[in-house]
């Protein structure tokens, strides 16, 4: 008997299926009494082998599916879930959202998003690239991805493994306005991590390259042997003097600190009063060579969609401009509360681009002069109300604009509102590996603790 080829291109149901799917739970919310209703039905498959020291340590096959429900009774709501799709399941779903909402008090803010906002057209993103990856040919490549890595340097001395994964999801959302869209999609990925050993110590450290299609990652050796350099030249790490100090994060650790501006001007962190950047719309947060824009629609981004969670049209516009703060990030519950306009950003923000200044890393070293590099990031002690920070931290110590040794076990530490203000550059080095798009960021004036 032949054991049939499983791979991570299995066909998903058609667009028009789960868009029936979609008014199925519509018409019976409408039938069961609900003033407005809406409903997203998603589908997911996809692929993932994780390898180590040459052997397979795990392989994947995921096939997902999920419907999620809101009834409203004038201003009541009540919500419910199922993995099922069949036409008993979903009447049985929207009953109990149904009951749930009979149950629950009034709430002016809300129901389902204005329908003038509502995408009207949703153009092709190309975002949908299938990655015909068998599990044999996802093992040749997750094995020499970890090989490379091993093979780079005689001090790597060990493997935490390295991985390939691939993905295919589709969703449909529809609400009783009339608006019913659907989009396809793919995620990729590689990623490796290895140990680094000189004798007096251990270093990890790992790399890892996504994208939309296959053809946009980077070479499985490349990925070893990034994520070997980088574990090598973490060995030596010591401690450092305590003392205030310009540090440089790295894009991949910038990319945290702008969430940590993103969580502050977020809908629900600003009317429960919860934010450290309450009621800062129209002043400067930033210097001003500092810009963050939205960019919604680029093709292929990781990013990138044309319609929010909510059915609403996403759109260009400006965050930060030139410092000062433009506007929050709200969906349309959270709007209402503080009697504003959803800005498209149920589910988050899409591609959301700190804009590059003109200088590399190494133009960075030589502006910071005598500093840290940040390179990795501990521990979530961020208050968001306070604004106050301080995270366990590693990386490299620079004097005279050139790295002098790595760096462990300190803690970089301030406020994120004075922190902000601080920033004295933005690297030309942008990573745009997920929805916040950064380059590298200098920091002056921060606290590092050490010995």
């Amino acid at each position: 008997m032949t054991t049939p080829t499983v791979t991570a291109s299995a066909a998903l149901p058609a667009k028009d299926e789960l868009a029936q799917i979609v008014q199925q739970v519509l018409d019976e919310a409408k039938r069961q009494g609900a003033s407005s209703a809406e409903a997203s039905v998603s589908v997911g498959t996809g692929l993932s082998v994780n390898v180590r020291r040459g052997e397979v340590e795990t392989l994947e096959h995921e096939r997902d599916r999920s419907l999620a429900v809101a009834v409203y009774f004038g201003q009541r709501q009540g919500t419910a879930a199922s993995a099922d799709f069949s036409a008993q399941s979903v009447r049985d779903t929207v009953t109990a959202a149904c009951s749930i909402a009979r149950y629950t008090s009034e709430d002016p803010a809300q129901g389902l998003a204005d329908p003038a906002l509502l995408a009207q057209e949703i153009p092709d993103l190309d975002l949908d690239h299938p990655w015909d990856l068998e599990p044999d040919r996802a093992i040749e490549l997750a094995v020499a991805c970890e090989a490379a890595g091993l093979e780079a340097d005689e001090r790597i001395r060990n493997s935490e493994g390295a991985g390939v994964s691939t993905g295919r999801s589709m969703r449909v959302y529809g609400n009783s306005h009339g608006f019913l869209g659907g989009v396809a999609g793919t995620r990729h990925g590689m990623n490796c991590v290895v140990v680094a050993d000189q004798g007096d110590g251990m270093q990890r450290d790992f790399w890892y390259t996504v994208g939309r299609h296959a053809d946009e990652l980077e070479a499985p050796e490349a990925v070893g042997r990034q994520a070997a350099q980088r574990a090598v030249r973490r060995l030596g790490s010591r401690q450092i003097g305590t003392g205030r100090m310009p540090v440089l994060y790295v894009p991949e650790m910038a990319r945290g600190l702008i969430g940590h501006f993103l969580g502050a001007v977020r809908g629900a962190s600003l009317y429960r009063q919860a934010s450290f950047l309450l009621d800062s719309l129209g002043e400067r947060v930033f210097p001003e060579h500092v810009t963050l824009s939205e960019h919604p629609r680029l093709p292929r981004a990781l990013g990138s969609a044309a319609f929010d969670n909510e059915g609403v049209a996403t759109r260009e516009r400006v965050l930060v401009d030139r410092g000062v703060l433009q506007g929050y990030v709200l969906d349309s519950y959270s709007a209402r509360k503080l009697g504003m306009t959803t800005t498209g950003n149920a589910g988050g923000v899409h591609n959301l681009t700190v804009t590059p200044g003109s200088l590399d890393f190494q133009g960075l070293l030589r502006e910071m002069g005598d500093g840290l590099v940040v390179t990795e990031l501990m521990g979530q002690g961020v208050n968001g109300v306070t604004g106050d920070y301080s995270r366990g931290a590693a990386g490299f110590l620079v004097a005279g604009g050139e790295i002098v040794h790595p760096v462990e076990e300190i803690t970089v530490a301030g406020n994120l509102r004075e922190m902000f203000r601080n920033i004295r550059a933005v690297g030309a080095d942008l990573d745009t590996r997920g929805s916040v798009r950064t380059g590298s960021l200098l920091v002056d004036d921060v606290m590092v603790a050490g010995q």
